[in-house]
């Protein structure tokens, strides 16, 4: 491999063991030298054991890498994490597509934690919150130790902002006061960072408000950390099974237009766009469920479940157009993403800099899942290619003991 593509042709048609050689090859052209051997290596037992309590043993994953990704002008090999027939292969042919406009263009639009303070019984509302909007600045100092590491390159708590829930919302809590702190986690996931700045100033929000502390924790709607993709894609790239380019558009528009007024349809909508980040996340050691809970609780920002996808068609030049906005709650440093092996062969398969650089990925990656989805939807419908590649499964089973 000569220059660094992640466009490799009959990809899939390789052994095992060719493939490994072909990724192994990619890193190295990019800089990166892999530790291939944490991919068939079984993990020790006892660095399981450190990581949840009463374990007996491990459980494998396939782990697969989509190929032909080119995101804000990278070549990238992507690896997910899954055991769904069909989505490491929907999102490498996605990605293909999309290549012939440019590939995936991605933005940070914010890069913020939330920690939250609950103060319920608080005896003056207006009262409390004028305190504690006098005190932020002492607060976001106080939440700021000189010496930590995440001050020291730049993160740290950087404002605080407020919500209130009169008594009759809040089902015997009489009334509540809430306090977000809102943190710049820089490269790490940063649960334990946002939680630890709670904890310590519940006791100085209590004296300010009269209220009594409840709940001190992080939130997992992280609406403050997100990332957006689009994609452009040429009606001839679509034309498919019999089908004009143009018809496959018209189509994947009404069934993403479906999605924005229809919550049952919505739901499967987001959990095919979640197929391709979650397999992301599982690769590089994050944490899923946070994600999930995240993307969802994202989805109903407006009091009603909706898509998190957006297809129109560009009324110049007849081209697809994608987008998907995302609450991304990952990091690179820290916990399993250092300690995990195969999540570190991850990362530096990604040649992530920045946990936000793995949010743009994750961004690309679901919007790409997205459109397999909705293009296999819309015209010959889910089950043919899915089922094509689920057979294998029922075939092996039915031989099993």
């Amino acid at each position: 491999m000569s220059e660094r593509c992640s466009r490799i042709a009959g990809f899939y048609r390789l052994s095992v063991a060719d493939r490994r050689r072909v990724v192994a090859e990619f890193a190295r052209v990019g800089g990166v030298e892999l530790e291939l051997e944490a991919l068939a290596a079984p993990i020790e037992e006892s660095l399981l054991d450190a990581f949840v309590e009463n374990v007996i043993g491990g459980f494998t994953l396939p782990f697969g890498v989509a190929a032909n990704f080119l995101i804000d002008g990278r070549e990238m090999l992507v690896p997910m994490v899954v055991e769904e027939s069909s989505v490491v292969a929907a999102a490498s042919n996605m990605a293909r597509l999309v290549r012939a406009t440019g590939g995936f263009c991605t933005e940070v639009i914010e890069d913020t934690m939330i920690g939250q303070v609950q103060l319920h019984s608080v005896p003056d509302i207006d009262e409390a919150v004028q305190a504690v909007r006098d005190a932020t600045p002492e607060l976001i100092s106080t939440s700021n130790d000189p010496d930590s590491t995440l001050v020291k390159i730049g993160g740290g708590c950087v404002g605080v902002e407020l919500r209130t829930f009169p008594a009759s919302e809040t089902d015997g809590d009489g009334d509540v006061l809430v306090v977000h702190f809102l943190v710049d986690c820089r490269d790490a996931m940063g649960a334990n960072i946002v939680n630890t700045i709670c904890e310590k100033q519940a006791p100085r929000l209590e004296e300010l408000t009269g209220g009594v502390v409840g709940l001190r924790i992080l939130s997992n709607l992280a609406d403050r950390r997100r990332v957006r993709a689009t994609c452009r894609v040429r009606a001839k790239e679509l034309a498919f099974d019999g089908r004009t380019g143009e018809d496959v558009i018209d189509g994947i528009v009404a069934a993403g237009r479906f999605a924005t007024y229809d919550p049952y349809r919505a739901a499967t909508h987001n959990k095919g766009i979640m197929n391709g980040v979650d397999s992301v996340v599982l690769a590089t050691g994050n944490d899923w469920r946070a994600m999930e809970a995240g993307a969802h609780a994202y989805a109903a920002r407006d009091g009603r479940y909706r898509s998190l996808s957006r297809w129109s068609k560009d009324p110049d030049s007849g081209d697809l157009l994608g987008s998907v906005e995302l609450p991304v709650q990952v990091g690179i440093v820290g916990g399993v993403t250092k300690l995990h092996p195969v999540a570190r062969f991850s990362i530096g398969l990604l040649d992530v800099q920045h946990a936000s650089d793995l949010g743009r990925v994750l961004a690309a990656v679901g919007l790409a899942q997205n459109l397999g989805a909705l293009r296999a939807l819309s015209t010959e419908g889910i089950n043919r290619g899915h089922l094509r590649l689920h057979r294998r499964n029922l075939e092996m089973a039915s031989h099993q003991p």
